[in-house]
Parts: structure tokens; sequence; C-alpha cells
């Protein structure tokens, strides 16, 4: 039986296909989680995030004509001190929760920290995988409050419990968006089993935290630092890298 008391016992999976249209023309010949920001590929940031929690098993769904470059670049993961890094193919668009779905297999029934593969965070995910491992079973999702929360998944609350959680709203019930850092437990697949596609035709990730909440089985954490959710703009791709250089700066003040 598992100890379940750190990241080694626990999936990693990145989520890093789609067809970056909104970086367009940037992702014409490349796959926007392969794009520069500041000095590094942005793939390596949710990599290093989930290595640095402890998580050393990871799976990179990815997906269009340039899926072979993430194999060149990551390799088998040891630069990162992975135990274990495999790839997992997409061949269409069907939303964050069908490409999670590719990961059944792979997470084989085992708690699983899932990243958008164009999120960035200042700071890191320790204390919220502490807090996950201590449930016994459920979901977890991080929030952060934002001045445009329309263009996410955002959550309305009563006396500090979730009650709902509404893709894109017109009128957003408050302002703390769920950012694409999602921890879950076996369940989840069986969830996403029983979706049926949106009006977008994709199986919605928001469609399964909605599951869990309704069951009772939903927490949540407010993000410490900055969130940057890279991939969603060009302005937002900027403003990324410029906090990642500050931040990158801050910390190592001789280069």
């Amino acid at each position: 039986m598992k100890n379940m008391t750190n990241g080694e016992d626990v999936k990693g999976v990145i989520l890093a296909g789609g067809l970056g249209s909104r970086l367009y023309p940037l992702t014409k010949i490349t796959n926007k989680h392969l794009l520069p920001v500041y000095h590094k590929p942005m793939v390596y940031f949710p990599v290093e995030l989930l290595a640095d929690a402890g998580i050393k098993d990871l799976m990179i769904v990815c997906g269009g004509n340039h899926a072979g470059e993430f194999m060149r670049l990551l390799c088998n993961g040891k630069d990162f001190g992975l135990n274990y890094l495999t790839y997992c193919y997409q061949e269409s668009e069907g939303g964050i929760a069908h490409a999670l779905s590719l990961t059944r297999e792979f997470v084989d029934g085992d708690k699983v920290v899932v990243v958008l593969g164009d999120n960035i965070l200042e700071k890191g995910l320790h204390s919220y995988l502490t807090r996950f491992l201590a449930q016994e079973k459920g979901a977890r999702i991080l929030l952060k409050e934002v001045q445009n929360p329309s263009d996410y998944g955002v959550v309305g609350f009563d006396k500090n419990k979730i009650t709902k959680i509404v893709e894109k709203p017109g009128v957003p019930p408050s302002k703390y968006a769920v950012t694409g850092i999602y921890f879950y437990d076996s369940l989840v697949f069986d969830f996403i089993e029983s979706l049926k596609p949106s009006e977008r035709g994709e199986l919605e990730i928001t469609d399964v935290n909605n599951a869990y909440l309704q069951r009772g089985l939903l927490e949540y954490d407010i993000l410490d630092g900055w969130w940057a959710d890279a991939g969603s703009s060009i302005e937002n791709y900027y403003r990324t890298i410029c906090k990642v250089r500050e931040k990158h700066l801050r910390d190592n003040p001789a280069d």
C-alpha cells in the first residue's frame, strides 16, 4: 500500500496540445508551449513546477504537427530530475477534459496533478499538494482574483464555500478564476466518461469540477503570488515574459 505523504506518490500531467491560434503567427511553425518565455521554453515551467513539488512521473499530452519536438526538447526528463517522462498524442481538438481522459492508463488509479502547459506561477505547489494529499478523496482547485473573470471559469461563493463554477460567464459571480492547475483523485476519469460535449463541441473541465462540487468533494485554495496564462493572448504572453524576467533577475541578481 502506498503511503500518500509526498509528491512521489502522485502522477503529473501537462496538457500541451491545441493549435495556439491566439498567438498566431508565432505559432505558425511551432507549438505555443515551445515558444520562449524570457530564458526558457514555455513548457519548462510546468515541468519544473511539478518536479520541484516532488512529482517524478509525468505525462505530456501534445498534438498537431509539432508533437515530436517535445521529445527532442525534453527527452526522458532526466535533466529535470524525473524518474519517468512519457508522451501522449491527442489526435483532435476535444477540450481539456478530453485531453486528460487520454492519460487514464498512465495515472492508473493514483492521484494526479494536472497543469495546463501555458500556465506559469510565481511560487511553487508544495503547500497545495500537501493539503490535497491530506484529503481522503476528491479534488482541489487553485483560484486567483483577476480583472477579466469573464475569460475564465469563475466560482460563486456563499460564506467562503464554492456554490457553483460557471464557464466564461457574461455576469461573473465573483472575480475569482479557476487557474489551470487541478488536483484530482481517480474519480476524475469516471466523471469525464459521463460528460457530454458543450456548445463548443468540447468536454469541459468546468463540468468535471462541477461534478466534484455537486458531490461535496471539491476543495480550493487561493493562489499565493502571481499566476500567468501565457498562451491566452499576445498581450498576456508579453506580460508573462516581463513577469518571468523580473522574477529571474530578483532571484539571480548577478545575471
